[in-house]
């Protein structure tokens, strides 16, 4: 820290059970940055810095002095102001379990149930759980899914995560067999018999786990309490570098210092001041901070009404509302049962236990969930002020923050006053967000309404809308002029009329979604009026008719249910060796280190002396010259070493067509400009915002496809394969459909951003880097190219990366060099690690893809013609798009045999950030064209999708269109099986019965089939090497080329080692990835990590074995360690370098034939989902995923691979939506406004089976899943189609309706057009520019 004024108090509190004493405590330090950076304790991670994503959860613990109790609850750290923690105890992963002392059950159990994969969300798993296990020993499976609602995680599909804390559940939880009640794991032996085929489903051994003894948790510090207890506390004043913080301990004091500072703000839970800060660049010189101050913390309860404490968190709040709901009749706790309904999703857990009522009352965010329903149950705010207490009305010149109806600057809010509701008053509250918790509304509402006693008279009514304006929004005039109507239908009518006359939404609004949320205005308006309806029929049946049974279903939100699901796979046979690891689900090898914060990531490895860090300077111009860059100011600013430009790289500046540092022009916005190293971030992060850069914009300005396709512009050339005659076809089939497919981008989203640290060395020019890459030969090239040195001198070590998905094959070479070229100027080591909303502007993800068809077919559903051009979105530089566009034509055919076909694709050139490789690598985009045409095809025909595709389908032996020989059986296996076992036609008719009866919620499912292909068209690439070392002591250590990012690769090659030197896995050891041990490695993607790196690890054992043989001949009785120092002493080597030449696999592009894949993967699944009409809403009932394993090295592995990948996929094609603004501005730059999938999206219920087959190309005759499991998830977005077909059909609309990706609500609820829809004004697109743009 640093030295700051004297008259500075000590900070105290406790961390694991240490004390802290800080003398100079920074109020502008948080506690993620004081764990990691002084206190050295990095297993509490960085992922979003926002609170938005739960990695650096921790435990904070106080002692309330009124109550004696001790309070836990679990927070972000990187909210947490460590000013903010006085006398409080803090409990981080390495304060609940150690390997070096003892695991805790909860760290345990998360990893042996294999709820870990890249392991950098896991401490906050952890500490989510062991949280809710401090307060709740026992829980229910409910408690356990809300306590992980604020975390995320990109590998797992949370389902095994949300296993491991069921395991801590009284009952049972372990999944039942539906409606027999028995489980399904009490059969013989564990398993099922399937087509006399032994299949598993134990993934652990229960038995093994430790019970949670909660008696043998660490004990609040006993100076705390006394602290707490101590009568004559004093005030408290932290000054640091440029602010004060006062902690006042009386309220008194408190009034008097917010006379004294009137703008100052009142720091609680720091969730509205924190982010303000750290995002908006908001500076305020003193913070007051009453936390604790006893006056603020009560419930009070009279005959009217509660009044709560404004310090109050939501969460208590939540369990005071609760509480009191549980012992009133329910007419009187109308609103209370509103708020609770939104207080279940509102954000994270961690949030909802920092933020307070107060402040949220008082910041009055104009997306507020809570003050709508308050404002329209006629809450009353308490104030005080050294001039008395005051009452103001929490109403909606309040929310739309008049000065006469708000807080004076001198005033402090005491307590919110709730009153109970009446038998003639109706209260309720509606939202609707992109996804069901942890995601702001795109409009929410509170509303209420009171009749005259017994008659269905309004007397008054309120409505107050969020998320539609810049504040809370209130329809007064429209509440004016309903009172004195009837609650009905015409009444309904007027009210929505004058809803959408009053509340304006401009065409161009901030947040776009614009006719959406006009429909949102009056859906939700009608859900309240049925709802109203439904309680006054209750209430006097004969006087007030009930709504439609077929509306019935309209008035609930979906729940949120606790997911279960059974993993089916192949025993291990009973003759194996029992030390013979493969096969058995092992856990990942790194999973217990991962839940207690020792797996050690790039940015985990300790300070280096003389560090620097790096922050980057990004263009904010598309397309435009640099006039000039000037850079004086930031060099002022103290600790600022130097900024790095493209004038001070030694060497290649653009290599291979990526610019390291813009030059003379940008060409799109986040390009890297410059780099400013400082001594710590803080300082160099200040330092950029100060560069002042000058640009000239230059024409034209490309952002989408379309615009690229009009200038010409291009990245490569055109790819094409066709088979049969295709003109001739269409000229002779009975129907042709025309239609086109917009595919919209995906963020990788991998947990821990781009890491890189980069050591130059005294001596020869060398350079050591630690980074998390797929990739460490190219980011050598990058470096050696950028330095001008030979590779030799670059070493690249890496030891995991946290999370991937694509997004670190090319990314961290770029980033690397342009880390290495300020290291080799400033002569020290560079720390560089990008923010989140950096790493999702500079790196950008998966292709967005525009896909026109052309289908010819019979009347009988078979297909003989189709013509498909793609176009694919590749942003500014070449990187990997013209790849990605090879594999998108070759696999176009998806599982379809079409005798004429003709698809060709180019990628396009445009001024975004390049777009590079996502796992699946373009199939996921471009198969849904494939399936878009199959479902145009069935409607055309009136025939089910799933018999379109299963006429179509490959059926025997076969080619491709580019004349590679394949036999589809294992295909058409998981197709059958995925139709039997997930009983879809059964359920298909049920859904259609549903359908008939309810006209508001919608049932869908859909099945897809799936042929995928593993490795790259080219053979060198599908190269790999390994080398194994045999010490004297008989342990062996193993490296190879590929690189550990969650898959789970080295625990499959450990597995692989322990078999062919037939020694147990702990003798085993594998530490890193580096271009020292293996030179030219290839990258670890495509699927096919463990196929080659299996390969050449086995090939080094072998070579090992055979040079053992002799002496094991001799000794065959004897123990490894005895041959191997026989060895030693016979001059034999016990080292060898493992080598695989790779699947000869090669692809002619001017023949358009070749053998350019090695095998295929094949697999299906069926998804059923409801869809909610009126707001867009759905939600995934169930899923069934079949997939073609052939013998699987470790079904654990393989079927998170799978879960993660359909929950990713899931995620592409429903939630997560990229928004750019028309000037090529990514604007999703965190998770606060860019939505992958929470613990609540997956399936409620969630089966996945290995299906057996024969692959004896690769080892053990397993074959690649980590990417194969993506495109399942479309049967969701498939799934979501079929609901809305059917909701269209029921409203007389045509069938067929462009199908685009991702589903999003707007999507859902725009496409299900009704007479809200239809009454919604609609803006001339000429007259004003979209707030967003699609770019694909």
């Amino acid at each position: 820290m640093m030295p700051f004024l004297s008259n500075s108090d000590e900070l105290i509190f406790f961390v694991n059970g240490r004390k802290v004493v800080e003398k100079n405590a920074d109020p502008e330090v948080n506690l993620l940055f004081y764990l990691r950076k002084v206190l050295r304790l990095t297993g509490t991670k960085y992922a979003c810095g926002g609170g938005g994503c739960g990695a650096c959860t921790v435990m904070v613990s106080r002692y309330d002095p009124k109550t004696k109790k001790i309070h836990h609850y679990p927070a972000t750290a990187c909210l947490v102001p460590i000013c903010s923690l006085y006398g409080a105890a803090v409990t981080t992963v390495e304060g609940v379990g150690s390997i070096k002392t003892r695991v805790h059950p909860v760290q345990e159990r998360l990893a042996k149930c294999h709820g870990t994969q890249c392991g950098f969300c896991s401490p906050g798993m952890v500490m989510s759980i062991y949280t809710l296990l401090r307060n709740h020993p026992e829980p229910t499976p409910e408690q356990i899914t809300e306590a992980l609602g604020g975390n995320l995680c990109r590998c797992t599909g949370y389902r095994p995560i949300v296993e491991s804390g069921k395991t801590f559940c009284v009952e049972s939880t372990v999944c039942q067999v539906k409606g027999s009640g028995k489980c399904c794991m009490d059969q013989d032996e564990k398993c099922f018999v399937i087509r006399q085929e032994k299949l598993c489903t134990k993934l652990y051994n229960e038995d093994e786990f430790q019970p949670l003894d909660p008696s043998q948790e660490p004990i609040f510090p006993p100076e705390l309490i006394r602290m707490a207890e101590d009568p004559n506390k004093k005030r408290l004043t932290f000054q640091g570098e440029r602010t004060r913080w006062i902690t006042p301990v009386t309220l008194n004091d408190l009034l008097e210092l917010r006379t004294n500072f009137p703008k100052a703000p009142l720091i609680m839970g720091n969730t509205t001041v924190g982010p303000s800060i750290k995002f908006k660049d908001e500076f305020h010189p003193v913070f007051i901070s009453p936390l604790g101050l006893p006056e603020l913390y009560f419930v009070n309860t009279t005959d009217d009404g509660v009044t709560i404490g404004a310090g109050y968190s939501l969460a208590q709040l939540n369990d005071a509302l609760r509480f009191i709901v549980s012992e009133q009749p329910k007419e009187k706790t109308k609103t209370y049962h509103a708020l609770l309904k939104h207080l279940r999703t509102l954000a994270g857990a961690q949030i909802r236990n920092m933020a307070t009522l107060g402040g949220h009352v008082v910041s009055r965010p104009n997306f507020s969930d809570l003050n709508p329903i308050l404002a329209a149950g006629n809450a009353t705010i308490n104030l005080i002020s050294k001039e008395g207490k005051r009452q103001i009305p929490l109403n909606g010149p309040f929310l739309e923050g008049s000065p006469e109806a708000s807080l004076r600057s001198e005033e402090v809010v005491l307590s919110i006053y709730i009153p109970y509701s009446t038998q003639w008053h109706f209260v309720s509250g509606l939202r609707l967000a992109q996804r069901q918790e942890n995601a702001f509304a795109i409009v929410n509402a509170g509303m209420s309404v009171k009749f005259a006693d017994g008659t269905n008279t309004i007397k008054d009514i309120q409505m107050f809308y969020g998320s539609v304006g810049l504040t809370v929004v209130s329809a007064s005039q429209t509440c004016r002029q309903l009172t004195g109507r009837q609650w009905d239908d015409h009444m309904l009518s007027d009210a929505c009329r004058w809803v959408l006359d009053e509340i304006l939404i401009q065409p161009d609004a901030k947040g776009g979604m614009v006719e959406y949320r006009r429909a949102l205005l009056v859906s939700l308006l009608f859900k309240f009026y049925l709802k109203v309806r439904r309680g006054l029929n209750k209430m006097d049946p004969h006087k007030f008719p009930d709504i439609p049974e077929t509306f019935m279903s309209a008035l609930e939100d979906f729940p949120i249910e606790t997911p279960q699901g059974i993993q089916m796979f192949q025993c291990v046979d009973p003759y194996q060796p029992p030390q013979d690891p493969v096969g058995h689900p092992v856990m990942h090898q790194s999973a217990i280190k991962h839940t207690t914060g020792e797996a050690i990531f790039a940015d985990d490895i300790p300070p280096i002396d003389q560090e620097l860090f790096l922050a980057v300077v990004t263009s904010t111009r598309a397309h435009a010259k640099i006039i000039s860059i000037d850079t004086s100011e930031a060099l002022e600013i103290p600790g600022v070493v130097d900024v790095i430009t493209a004038e001070d790289v030694p060497g290649d500046n653009n290599h291979n067509g990526e610019i390291l540092y813009a030059r003379h022009e940008v060409i799109c916005v986040g390009q890297i400009i410059c780099t400013v190293a400082a001594d710590t971030y803080a300082h160099a992060k200040e330092a950029a915002k100060k560069v002042k850069i000058a640009y000239e914009d230059i024409e034209p300005r490309i952002i989408t496809i379309e615009q690229a396709l009009e200038h010409n512009s291009f990245l490569a050339v055109e790819r094409k394969i066709e088979q049969g005659n295709v003109e001739y076809a269409f000229k002779h089939v009975d129907q042709i459909i025309q239609g086109e497919v917009h595919v919209e981008g995906q963020e990788h989203f991998y947990m821990e951003t781009q890491t890189i640290l980069a050591i130059p060395k005294t001596e020869d020019k060398e350079m050591v880097l630690h980074l998390g890459t797929q990739f460490p030969t190219h980011v050598q090239e990058f470096v050696a190219a950028a330095l001008n040195v030979p590779r030799s001198r670059i070493a690249c070590h890496m030891k995991r990366a946290g999370g991937a998905f694509g997004g670190k094959v090319t990314k961290p070479s770029l980033l690397g060099a342009v880390s290495a070229v300020a290291a080799n100027k400033t002569g020290h080591p560079i720390r560089f690690i990008l923010e989140r909303g950096d790493d999702m502007l500079i790196t950008a993800g998966r292709h967005p893809l525009l896909g026109k068809y052309k289908v010819g077919f019979m009347n009988n559903g078979e297909i003989k013609a189709v013509d498909v051009e793609y176009y694919i979105n590749g942003g500014c530089t070449p990187d990997e798009s013209d790849l990605v566009m090879q594999f998108i034509v070759l696999k176009s055919e998806n599982a379809y045999s079409i005798p004429n076909f003709r698809c060709r694709g180019r990628p396009c050139k445009t001024n975004l950030p390049s777009n590079t490789a996502f796992r699946g690598f373009g199939f996921p985009q471009g198969t849904v064209v494939v399936e878009a045409y199959i479902a145009a095809v069935a409607s055309r025909c009136d025939l089910l999708p799933e018999e379109v595709k299963e006429i179509n389908m490959y059926k025997r032996t076969s080619k491709t269109a580019y004349k590679q020989t394949f036999n589809p059986e294992p295909l058409r296996r998981c197709w059958k099986e995925c139709l039997e076992k997930s009983s879809f036609y059964a359920r298909k008719h049920a859904a259609a019965e549903f359908n008939k009866k309810n006209y508001w919620k919608k049932r869908g499912l859909a099945v897809v089939p799936m042929k995928f292909t593993i490795g790259i068209p080219v053979a060198f690439y599908n190269q790999a090497a390994a080398l194994v070392h045999i010490y004297l002591d008989g342990s062996v250590l193993l490296a190879h080329g590929g690189c550990e990012m969650g898959q789970g690769l080295h625990t499959k090659m450990i597995q692989v080692a322990s078999r062919e030197l037939n020694i147990p896995q702990s003798y085993i050891h594998l530490s890193e990835t580096s271009t020292i041990t293996v030179p030219n490695a290839i990258f670890t993607a495509g699927s096919m990590g463990t196929d080659i790196n299996g390969k050449a690890v086995q090939n080094a054992c072998q070579i090992l074995m055979d040079r053992l043989k002799p002496i094991i001949r001799k000794n065959p009785k004897g123990k490894w360690e005895e041959w191997i120092e026989k060895a030693f002493k016979e001059s034999i080597s016990l080292s060898a370098t493992g080598y695989f030449n790779g699947y000869q696999t090669h692809m002619d592009w001017e023949k358009e034939e070749g053998d350019p894949y090695p095998y295929f993967v094949y697999g299906a699944s069926c998804s059923e989902v409801e869809v909610d009409c009126l707001t867009g809403a759905h939600k995934l009932l169930r899923t069934d995923i079949f997939m073609d394993a052939a013998f699987s090295i470790n079904p654990a592995l393989d079927i998170g691979q799978i879960e993660g990948a359909f929950i990713q996929g899931m995620g592409l094609y429903t939630t997560e939506e990229l928004k750019y603004s028309l000037e090529g501005v990514l604007y999703s730059r965190s998770p606060d406004n860019y939505k992958i999938p929470t613990v609540t999206e997956i399936p409620e219920e969630f089966y996945v089976t290995l299906v057996r087959s024969r692959n004896p190309i690769a080892i053990y005759s397993s074959k690649g899943l980590g990417e194969a499991g993506m495109f399942l998830g479309s049967s969701v977005l498939l799934a979501i189609y079929d609901a809305v077909t059917a909701a269209r059909r029921d409203r007389g609309l045509s069938k067929t309706f462009p199908m685009s990706s991702p589903a999003t609500p707007e999507l859902i609820r725009m496409a299900c057009v009704d007479q809200f829809t239809d009454m919604i004004p609609r803006d001339d697109p000429s007259t004003f520019s979209p707030w967003s743009i699609r770019v694909s």
